[in-house]
């Protein structure tokens, strides 16, 4: 009904009620319907961030934001082109679930090799969690000497490099992640030293995916899919140097050396010299051998582990592994694109230093970027204007920190008339 038609609709009804009694009546009645606008954005904000509808009470205080009458929102760092919805979206990540279950579903499929949602609770999950919540730089991810755990006495299972009881504890009793999760030293609790812990690539849950038996190389291929939305095929690059490739792979598989110089070599060039960094990891998963550190992560300083020269017959002459230092060939060709650091050195030795070189790359902030799109949109970047608010937000993250919330209200903001 056009605004012509409401007219003549309230003349028949009320008669004889004055034309200045119409007009008052249709400016309520259309402030109502913008209101009501506003309404429905805020809560599809809650919606798509908490996974929950907002109470009664936290619907007033998103609608207080939408109107520019909420105080609260003075305690935020808002930046963005739209603050009274970014202040939504900010009150509407101090719900509960959206650190127990939006932050949770968000990192599970991480952790696993099936990239699957439904896991326990663990450590590396539970690093992401805290991280986002105490807007700790993201990009030191794959680097920090840190972990987050349960504050004391929340559950009885200690925090332990051995077994997950701690964290499976934290969701079976549905404790409050936002309240009860404190950061602490991965060094402490997996019984390692600083200088070998690397963010979540040193989490027991990530070694025991990653770092059991194979060659280690799935460590760097899972962070790879899971930090660059990349996997290995895309990031082929058979024009790079093959000198570091190990002995096992062999150079004519099948007995067609062209299966490797068309398919094989364009992995490995790349890989193998990066995933040397964690030639001294492995997760001891034997449970039976009577040794205390077993189902945990081991770090052999100086030595390299055994599984590094894993059929080493395959092709005698291929490279033999002496240490864990890395170098990033795909600084050069094109895989440049990925953008890494300038002022970083390219190369090192361990697997922290490796991870200030993900970390600190286009690739890493733009997947970040990419990750939360779909998970807050529920869908892909599809045209021109989702790829340059896409671009706007990676900008905004690495400028001001690499804030995860911040690139959560972001995105929100962006898809709340969706």
């Amino acid at each position: 009904m056009n605004n012509w038609m409401w007219k003549k609709h309230m003349h028949d009804v009320f008669g004889n009620v004055s034309r200045c009694a119409i007009a008052g009546l249709l400016a309520v009645i259309l402030t109502t319907s913008a209101n009501a606008g506003d309404s429905e954005k805020a809560r599809r904000i809650h919606d798509r961030l908490a996974g929950v509808p907002p109470t009664a009470d936290e619907m007033l205080e998103l609608e207080g934001a939408m109107s520019g009458s909420n105080p609260e929102c003075s305690s935020f760092s808002l930046t963005g082109v739209d603050p009274a919805a970014e202040c939504a979206a900010y009150l509407a990540m101090q719900n509960v679930s959206f650190y127990n279950v939006t932050l949770k579903n968000f990192a599970a499929p991480w952790t696993n090799r099936d990239r699957s949602v439904f896991v326990p609770l663990n450590d590396y999950i539970a690093t992401v969690i805290g991280m986002i919540r105490d807007d700790a730089p993201f990009n030191e991810l794959l680097s920090r000497d840190i972990t987050y755990v349960g504050r004391p006495g929340v559950v009885s299972a200690a925090p332990s490099a051995n077994n997950n009881d701690h964290y499976v504890q934290l969701e079976a009793n549905n404790i409050n992640l936002r309240d009860e999760l404190e950061s602490g030293l991965q060094s402490d609790v997996n019984n390692i030293p600083p200088n070998a812990t690397a963010g979540v690539m040193t989490s027991r849950a990530a070694a025991e995916a990653f770092f059991v038996a194979g060659t280690n190389r799935a460590m760097f291929r899972f962070t790879m899919l899971n930090h660059f939305c990349t996997d290995m095929e895309q990031l082929h690059d058979p024009a790079l140097p093959p000198d570091r490739i190990r002995q096992d792979v062999s150079r004519s598989p099948g007995g067609d050396s062209r299966l490797f110089l068309n398919n094989c070599i364009g992995c490995h060039t790349g890989m193998d010299p990066m995933a040397q960094a964690f030639a001294y990891y492995h997760y001891d998963d034997d449970a039976d051998d009577g040794d205390a550190a077993s189902m945990s992560l081991e770090y052999t300083a100086g030595s390299v582990q055994a599984k590094y020269f894993n059929n080493d017959l395959n092709f005698p002459p291929g490279y033999v592994t002496p240490d864990d230092h890395w170098d990033n060939y795909w600084r050069k060709g094109q895989n440049s694109y990925l953008g890494f650091d300038s002022s970083l050195p390219g190369s090192g030795d361990g697997a922290k230093s490796l991870g200030q070189e993900l970390g600190n790359s286009q690739a890493f902030a733009a997947c970040q970027v990419k990750k939360v799109f779909r998970a807050v949109c529920l869908r892909a970047p599809e045209d021109a204007t989702d790829r340059s608010k896409v671009d706007e937000i990676i900008a905004t993250f690495r400028s001001t920190g690499y804030r995860m919330k911040q690139v959560f209200a972001d995105t929100a903001v962006h898809c709340m008339g969706q």
